[in-house]
């Protein structure tokens, strides 16, 4: 009887979400169609003033002829206000941040857009006259950022008390109806990344098949969401990481294989697999990371994966992890820890890669515990993992081993239009310069998912996916904070708009 009530309990639950997203959707076209009205009568008024300006300006220029021999110093003056703000008027439809890992600001640069790709850089001097043209008034545009650690179905909405996830995802994947809903709910975080700047992300365990429903709705246009590189559900053991929510219980290596096969159906883009434990999975101080997995199911998935076509990115917190992991032959080790020369070794035998995601640790590590709500353990290993991960990126970064940036968007304070904060934990934690950091969080992420000959720069032949900021990035990193424009796949989405989390944004602003 409690299951069945705890069950209705959780349908009513998430059938109040999508109501209120609903309502959400009816408010925004209230106020879309109020503002329309205001907007309406501004124009108009706007109009009617203009008329007469117009006709008084022909009525003053009949009676003093001679005004005309004015204009040529107005057009001097109007030149020289241009200089005076440090403004040319060849100059001003934006400055070009290609994604290189040697970019410089480009002035003067055109970029011309043919079918959702980019079909030419070209000198605006010689602009052509067959193409709309979007002035972007001296903003900086810049390839669209790559986020490579995403878990689409939670919202990073700081909790004091955990919830059950397995008891929630057993709900959501219930019936027709509360998949319905679930999909529905991955889909507006999907279309928060892109509205803060994403354009594209890939997902590293999610419910079922959800991550490659919302690919293949994006892919075909029919939502707005970033391009998503899916993995749907992961790989687990009983009591690992994530096991029975994002990630199947395997209790063999024989039933892990079967998992990958049974994943590898719904034609995902790569594999993930849960090796270590987390830090809220430690019961005690310097345990984040205990190995959960032991090396022959590690080396089952591995090998049946790469026999099927598909990288696997493994859930690693502790350097035991790292190396076992490695041995197996996974292709990538998402967060990292404290390293040594024996990992180091094996990154570059197996040409592995590096996923640093700085962003949920950071709160553990750093935050009062009256704030966090961490427990004394929890603080301690959150510590552990951070100061691990940095060590990492670090060492990697040394010895030419290639580091990518994720922030695994839905954990306790990494919310969907925050990615940009790992480009600023980059910089200062790790100690990179901010074109490497942006390099690293469009072109780099890009050739290391494995779609570098489709996004990731402003490149003739590459898929518009761009953003546009009021100032230079390279200045500062916090211009990602708020995007001006995004282009994705050739489409224009002017001054998106997100719903933030005042917490949120107020406690990690002090670590910025």
């Amino acid at each position: 009887m409690d299951s069945e009530k705890n069950t209705a309990v959780g349908r009513k639950s998430l059938l109040r979400r999508h109501a209120k997203l609903t309502l959400r959707y009816v408010r925004m076209f209230v106020l879309w169609a109020a503002a329309g009205l205001v907007i309406g009568a501004l124009g108009g008024l706007i109009g009617t003033a203009f008329c007469y300006a117009i006709r008084e300006a022909t009525q003053l220029r009949g009676a003093y002829p001679w005004l005309l021999y004015f204009l040529p110093a107005g057009g001097l003056l109007i030149v020289w206000l241009y200089r005076l703000r440090g403004m040319h008027p060849t100059d001003t439809n934006g400055v070009l941040l290609d994604g290189t890992e040697k970019m410089t600001p480009q002035t003067g640069r055109d970029i011309y857009i043919e079918g959702g790709r980019i079909g030419a850089v070209a000198d605006a001097a010689a602009r052509r006259e067959d193409y709309e043209v979007v002035d972007l008034g001296g903003q900086y545009v810049l390839p669209g950022l790559i986020n490579l650690h995403v878990h689409l179905p939670a919202s990073g909405k700081p909790k004091k008390k955990a919830s059950d996830p397995k008891k929630l995802v057993k709900l959501i994947t219930a019936n027709a109806l509360t998949r319905r809903i679930g999909v529905k709910l991955c889909e507006g975080y999907a279309k928060t990344e892109l509205l803060s700047g994403v354009t594209t992300i890939r997902t590293v365990g999610g419910v079922a098949d959800f991550d490659t429903i919302i690919r293949d709705l994006a892919a075909q246009g029919k939502i707005l969401s970033p391009r998503v590189v899916a993995s749907n559900m992961a790989v687990s053991v009983p009591g690992g990481h994530m096991a029975g929510s994002l990630a199947y219980e395997a209790k063999t290596p024989e039933e892990a294989a079967a998992y990958v096969e049974r994943i590898a159906a719904e034609k995902p883009d790569l594999i993930k697999l849960m090796i270590t434990g987390g830090v809220l999975d430690a019961k005690e101080k310097g345990t984040p990371g205990e190995l959960k997995m032991e090396p022959d199911m590690v080396r089952a998935v591995c090998d049946k994966a790469h026999e099927l076509g598909f990288i696997v990115a493994a859930h690693v917190e502790s350097t035991e992890g790292a190396r076992m992991a490695l041995e197996c032959g996974v292709d990538s080790i998402e967060h990292g820890a404290a390293p040594t020369d024996e990992v180091m070794r094996l990154f570059k035998e197996g040409n592995s890669f590096l996923c640093t995601t700085l962003s949920p640790a950071l709160p553990y590590a750093l935050f009062d515990r009256s704030v966090s709500c961490a427990s004394e353990v929890e603080q301690f290993n959150g510590n552990m993992v951070f100061e691990g991960i940095i060590a990492n990126a670090k060492a990697a970064l040394e010895q030419g081993i290639p580091v990518a940036l994720g922030n695994d968007v839905g954990c306790p304070w990494v919310t969907q239009y925050d990615f940009w904060r790992e480009l600023c934990y980059f910089e200062k934690y790790v100690g990179v310069s901010r074109s490497f950091a942006l390099h690293t969080a469009t072109l780099r992420n890009a050739q290391l998912a494995g779609i570098g000959d489709i996004t990731g720069s402003i490149e003739v032949g590459k898929e518009a996916d761009m953003i546009v900021t009021a100032t230079n990035p390279l200045d500062d990193l916090r211009a990602l904070r708020t995007v001006k424009h995004v282009i994705h796949r050739g489409h224009l989405i002017v001054s998106p708009c997100v719903k933030r989390k005042s917490v949120v944004d107020r406690e990690l602003d002090k670590f910025l």
